[in-house]
Formats: C-alpha cells, structure tokens, sequence
C-alpha cells in the first residue's frame, strides 16, 4: 500500500545513498536521486530515467516521492500567495493537519515564507500562530514539500523561516531541511539565501549557530527585559540579553547575517529610551534591525505605531551606527502579514 512507503523527499543525500545500497543499488545511485528530487524536482520515480527501469521498479516497491500540493490558495492584491499545504506531522497517511506558506514576489526577488510547525508553542501576545497553541512539529518532508509543490518554485530567490512555528523548536528537522536545500547533490542554495528566525531558545540557538551556515533573524521586538517578558513568554527562558551576548561569539562581518525582528507598537516599545537600549543591546554585533509594523489580531489590545513614531526610532538607530530599515507590509488582506498566520480554524479536503 501508498501508505506504507517510505518518503523520498526530506532524505539527505547519504541517507539515500545508504537506501541505495540496501536495495541492492549502487552508492551513486543514491546520489542521482537526490539531483533528480531536489533539483528536478520529478513528479513520480518513473521520470528518474538515467535509472535503470529494475532499480526503478525497486525503489517504488519500498518509496514514493512524498510531494502533496497545495490545498487552498490566496492572492493578495500586492501580488503576494498564501498557500495551505497539508502536511503529516510525522504521521505518515494522517494529512488532517495543515500550515500557511507564503510567497512574496518583489522585482526579481521572490521569497517564501515557510512554516516548520503547526502553531507554536512560544505564544507571544502579538501573534495568531501562537494564539492557536501548538498541534504538531513538521517533519523535513514537510517542511521542503513547501518548496517542492510551490507554483512559483523557479521564482524562488530567498527562504524564511518565519511562518508558522519556533524552528528553534524543532530543530532536528529545519537542520535537516537547511541541509538539504544547500546540499551539493541536494538544491544547491548557498545559505547566504536562507534565513532561519527565532525567539532565542536556550541550547538549541547555540546548536544552530554552530551547526549551520544560515543567516540568523532574532524576534526582539523589545530590549527592556520585563517588558519584553511580558510580550513574549520566551524572555523567561533565555533573555535578549543573554542572545545577543551569544550572538557576539560569532562573525557576522563577512556572509552570513544576523538581524533583528522588532514590532511596534505605539506608545509601548517605540520611545527614545527604547531606542537606547536597543543601541545598547547591539553594541559590538555587527546586525541590521528591521522595524515591522504591528496587524491587528483578536485578543491582542496592542497599539500599532504610526509612521513618524517608526521614521524617529529608524532614523536614531541609524545615527548610532545600528543599521535599520522599516520593512513594507505584504499580503495583509489576505491574513499573510507578519504574525498573522493560522491555521486553527480550518478544516482540509484531500490533496489535488
């Protein structure tokens, strides 16, 4: 039965070519596969034809490819997509679940934004996802079929980690993703086009740090640590103090970039002495601060900053050698902006 196959997408490529040989195939043959999943993308094993037919036949009797394509689609009037994908959560037949991934067209940059759990667990006051609570960590396969099924996937200049979900959280399988997608016989990105976000989790933003070459966005959205606790749980666990002081363990001077994720909101987080702690905070990292405007969500009586209060903070960091720029909403009237996605009330049909 399908449902008893194994999953070719969300395999490395050793670990393919070990699957190889247990079938009675080749190592390199192993590596084929890889080139023709993540680089060719194919639609079923039968077109991995510089594979003998027997080794094919091999393959399908143990794998599937494991893609599933979108189920709903959204246009946003700005020309950004949300896509819903369903995903399994690690329970192979099970697709009662789903995520929200969106693509950001800009010129001749196309960026997605994926997600690596349904819901989350961090539940930071501002945000639908985690307003949802958590229901399940993505599996790599899930993660990467975001990429494998998109539309737009030959657009694609640029992968963040910003959908839904912590990726510190389920780490084992964004390092494998990231693996993947940079991977010589895998999609062959350099990891200066992947940006992996995070509320800062003790150990596991360490691990990922030292483990992959990614760039880094870290979710500040205050630097007063009482506040900043009271807007997001995770300050309790590891303070932004305590992040950017890891942070300053390692280069950020040559490819690989760290940013800062920061709403605002009117009145609360956008005054001159949070502008001088931040500058403080920062001090000796190289990073940027991107400044994003707050989208209202039910439950939330949070106020957004208006634009001169956004201009001041952006111009004052930047006066004070912190790089700084406020980031344009997309895809808002379709629920795509920043803090936005959810998936908790939506029911899924099975995949086209």
């Amino acid at each position: 039965m399908e449902n008893d196959k194994k999953v070719l997408i969300g395999m490395t490529v050793p670990e393919l070519k070990e699957a190889a040989r247990v079938l009675g195939m080749p190592a390199f043959t192993g590596g084929q596969i890889g080139r023709w999943l993540y680089q060719q993308h194919v639609a079923s094993i039968d077109d991995m034809t510089n594979i003998s037919k027997q080794n094919r036949e091999r393959l399908k009797e143990h794998y599937t490819i494991g893609a599933m394509q979108p189920i709903d689609c959204q246009r946003s009037i700005d020309g950004t997509v949300k896509y819903l994908f369903p995903v399994h959560c690690g329970k192979e037949g099970d697709t009662s679940k789903c995520v929200e991934t969106v693509f950001i067209p800009d010129g001749d940059r196309g960026t997605l934004c994926v997600s690596c759990q349904v819901g989350c667990k961090m539940n930071c006051l501002f945000c639908q996802t985690g307003k949802q609570g958590w229901e399940g960590n993505l599996s790599a396969a899930d993660i990467l079929n975001q990429i494998y099924s998109l539309p737009e996937r030959e657009q694609l200049t640029n992968i963040v980690f910003m959908g839904q979900g912590e990726p510190m959280d389920n780490l084992d399988a964004v390092l494998r993703a990231t693996e993947i997608l940079t991977a010589d016989d895998g999609y062959q990105w350099s990891p200066k086009r992947i940006t992996v976000s995070s509320v800062g989790i003790r150990g596991k933003l360490k691990r990922f740090l030292d483990e992959s070459q990614c760039h880094v966005a870290i979710s500040m959205h205050s630097p007063l640590h009482e506040q900043r606790r009271q807007l997001m749980p995770a300050e309790g666990q590891m303070t932004i103090q305590e992040v950017c002081d890891l942070l300053r363990q390692y280069d950020f001077t040559h490819q690989r970039r760290c940013s800062f994720e920061y709403i605002c909101f009117g009145g609360l987080n956008d005054s001159i002495v949070h502008a001088r702690e931040i500058v403080k905070l920062v001090e000796g990292l190289e990073c940027r601060v991107n400044l994003i405007r707050f989208h209202t969500i039910p439950d939330a009586d949070l106020p957004g900053a208006d634009e001169q209060r956004m201009e001041h903070l952006r111009d004052y960091l930047t006066r004070h050698g912190v790089f700084t720029t406020i980031r344009a909403s997309r895809g808002q009237d379709i629920f795509a902006a920043c803090g936005l996605l959810s998936t908790a009330h939506k029911t899924q049909s099975n995949p086209i």
